[in-house]
C-alpha cells in the first residue's frame, strides 16, 4: 500500500523505522474531544501521533521515536495535500492570479489580484479615458457598466439578470436597502390585527458598520432596533417586525446562517429580509431567487477579488423593484438622467437603485477580475471550500499542541462559510509571527485568528503549510504577552519549516 492509499493510517516495518527498531506501528489520524470544538492532537505526542510500541532501550529512544512519528505525520499530510491538489478540478485557476511564495489565507478580507486586471486598467486609463475621454460613456459602455457587471455577479448569487446593480460602498447599499425595506413595509400596512410594524431586527453579531447603519435607519424611520441572535430570528420575529438585516456568514466566527429558514420565517410574519452577503458571495451558493430574498447587499473585494475599495452591489428582487423607494435618489437613478428635471422620477427596473456617477476605474477593474469565473460552477467552489477547511482543521489537530487553539467555526458543513476561526491566547502576536514567516491570515480582537480559504487560488498544500507553521509559532509564542518583542520583529528563533 502506498502512502496515499494508506491515508491517515500507516504501518511501518522494522526496516522502515530504522536499525534501532524504534516503532513498529504508527497511527497518524488525529482525534478530537467530543462535546466541544477544541482542536487537539492525539494525547501521546504533540505531533498528533499515537505510538503503539516504542523501544526505549537505546539512549534517547523515546525522543527519537517521537521525532520519527512527527515526521511520518508531516509526510503523510504533505503527500495527501499533493494528491488532493492533483485531483482538484479548480487547480488551473490559481495561475490566473498574481501570487508569490506566501500562503495567502486572507481572501476573506481582500482577494488576490487576478492577472487580467492590470492590463485592463491600463487600457481604460490610456485609451478609454486618455483618448476617447467623454465619448467612453457611450462608446466604451461606461454608462451601462453598473447593470452589466451586476448581471455578471448575479449567477454567483443565484439571481436572474436585471436584479443586481454595482456601485457605491457596502455601507451605502445597506442604508438604501434597509430604508427601502421599511418603506415597503409601510406601504403594506400594519399586521391584520392592527399591530404597527414598528421594529427592525438586526443580527446581534453583525459587522459593526451594519449595526451602526441599522441604528441610524431606526432613528430616521421612527422604529425601534432590536438586536437578535441570527439563529433565533425565526422565533423572535413578530407582527411588529418591518424588516431584518442579517449576515449570511458571521465575519468573526465563519458561521453560516440559515438564509432559507430565516427568510421564510420573516415572510411568514409579514416582514422583509435584507441579507449581507459580504462573506458568502463567491464562496458558496446563495440562492437569492430560489429562497425569496427581498434585498441583499455585498462587497466585491473579498471572494470576488475586485480590489481594495471595489464597489459593492445591491440586489432588489424583481417583484419589489416598482416599489423600491431609495432614500438616496440621484441623477443616475432618474428616469431621464439628462433631463435635469427638478422633480425626481425613478427609473424603471434595477437602475432606480443607482445614485450618482459610478466609479468607472474601480468598476472596470472589477469587471476584468470577474473573468476568472468563466467556466466555474459555484457548487464546485463550495465543495473545494469545505474540503480545504476540513483538511486544514485536520492538519491543525495533528500539528498543534493540545489546548493551544480552539475552533469557533462550526464543524457541520451546512453551518460553515469559507473561513476557519481559531481562538488562541496571544492571537495578535501569533498572527504577527505567522505573517512574518509567510502565512497571511488576520486577527480579530481579542483572541481570534482568521484563515480564509478562497478555492480559486488556495491549494491544499497551502492549508498544510499554514497549519505546520502555526504549530511552530505557538511553540515559542507563549500567549501571555511576553513575546511582544518577537511579534515586533526581534531576532528570536521562529519556525524552521517554511
Amino acid at each position: 500500500m502506498t502512502d496515499e492509499e494508506a491515508g491517515s493510517e500507516r504501518l511501518l516495518t522494522d526496516e522502515e523505522a530504522g536499525s534501532e527498531g524504534l516503532l513498529t506501528t504508527e497511527r497518524c489520524g488525529a482525534v478530537r474531544a467530543e462535546g466541544d470544538n477544541e482542536v487537539q492532537p492525539n494525547e501521546s505526542a504533540e505531533a498528533g501521533v499515537s505510538t503503539e510500541r516504542i523501544d526505549t532501550s537505546a539512549a534517547g529512544g523515546a525522543l527519537t521515536a517521537r521525532s520519527v512519528a512527527a515526521a511520518v505525520v508531516r509526510d503523510d499530510l504533505a503527500a495527501r495535500a499533493a494528491q488532493l491538489d492533483a485531483e482538484d478540478p479548480l487547480s488551473g485557476k490559481r495561475a490566473e492570479f498574481v501570487l508569490d511564495e506566501a500562503v495567502y489565507l486572507d481572501g476573506n478580507s481582500l482577494g488576490a489580484l487576478p492577472q487580467a486586471v492590470p492590463e485592463r486598467v491600463r487600457e481604460v486609463v490610456a485609451r478609454e479615458w486618455g483618448e476617447l475621454r467623454i465619448r467612453s460613456w457611450s462608446e466604451s459602455g461606461w454608462w451601462t457598466a453598473p447593470e452589466r457587471i451586476g448581471d455578471r455577479i448575479a449567477p454567483l448569487l443565484g439571481a436572474a439578470p436585471g436584479q443586481v446593480v454595482v456601485g457605491d460602498s457596502t455601507s451605502i447599499n445597506v442604508f438604501k436597502a434597509l430604508v427601502a425595506a421599511v418603506r415597503m413595509a409601510d406601504e403594506t400596512g400594519p399586521a391584520v390585527d392592527g399591530v404597527p410594524r414598528d421594529e427592525i431586527l438586526v443580527d446581534a453579531a453583525t459587522f459593526p458598520t451594519d449595526g451602526y447603519i441599522a441604528q441610524s435607519v431606526a432613528r430616521l424611520t421612527g422604529r425601534t432596533l432590536r438586536p437578535v441572535e441570527a439563529g433565533k430570528i425565526p422565533t423572535e420575529v413578530s407582527d411588529r417586525t418591518a424588516a431584518a438585516l442579517v449576515n449570511h456568514v458571521d465575519y468573526r466566527s465563519g458561521r453560516l446562517n440559515d438564509l432559507p429558514g430565516i427568510t421564510a420565517a420573516l415572510h411568514e410574519a409579514g416582514a422583509l429580509a435584507v441579507w449581507d452577503l459580504c462573506h458568502s458571495a463567491g464562496a458558496l451558493p446563495v440562492g437569492l431567487d430560489a429562497h425569496g430574498v427581498d434585498l441583499a447587499v455585498g462587497c466585491t473585494y473579498k471572494y470576488l477579488n475586485g480590489g481594495p475599495g471595489a464597489p459593492a452591489y445591491l440586489y432588489v428582487r424583481a417583484e419589489h423593484q416598482p416599489r423600491f423607494d431609495s432614500p438616496l435618489p440621484g441623477w443616475n437613478s432618474h428616469a431621464e438622467p439628462f433631463g435635469m428635471n427638478p422633480e425626481y422620477v425613478p427609473a424603471a427596473g434595477i437602475e432606480r437603485a443607482r445614485v450618482g456617477t459610478p466609479d468607472i476605474l474601480s468598476l472596470l477593474a472589477l469587471e476584468a477580475a470577474l473573468e476568472v469565473w468563466e467556466g466555474v460552477a459555484i457548487e464546485d467552489v463550495r465543495a473545494k471550500s469545505l474540503a480545504l477547511s476540513d483538511f486544514f482543521l485536520e492538519c491543525v489537530r495533528a500539528y498543534v499542541p493540545r489546548g493551544r487553539v480552539r475552533s469557533v467555526t462550526p464543524e457541520p458543513h451546512d453551518e460553515r462559510g469559507s473561513q476557519v476561526a481559531l481562538e488562541c491566547a496571544g492571537a495578535g502576536e501569533v498572527m504577527g509571527e505567522l505573517i512574518r514567516h509567510g502565512v497571511i491570515g488576520d486577527f480579530r480582537h481579542p483572541d481570534v485568528l482568521r484563515f480564509g480559504f478562497t478555492p480559486l487560488y488556495t491549494s491544499f498544500a497551502d492549508a498544510e503549510r499554514a497549519a505546520r507553521v502555526l504549530a511552530e509559532v505557538v511553540a515559542y509564542v507563549p500567549g501571555d504577552g511576553t513575546a511582544s518583542a518577537v511579534a515586533a520583529g526581534a531576532t528570536e528563533q521562529g519556525p524552521t519549516t517554511m
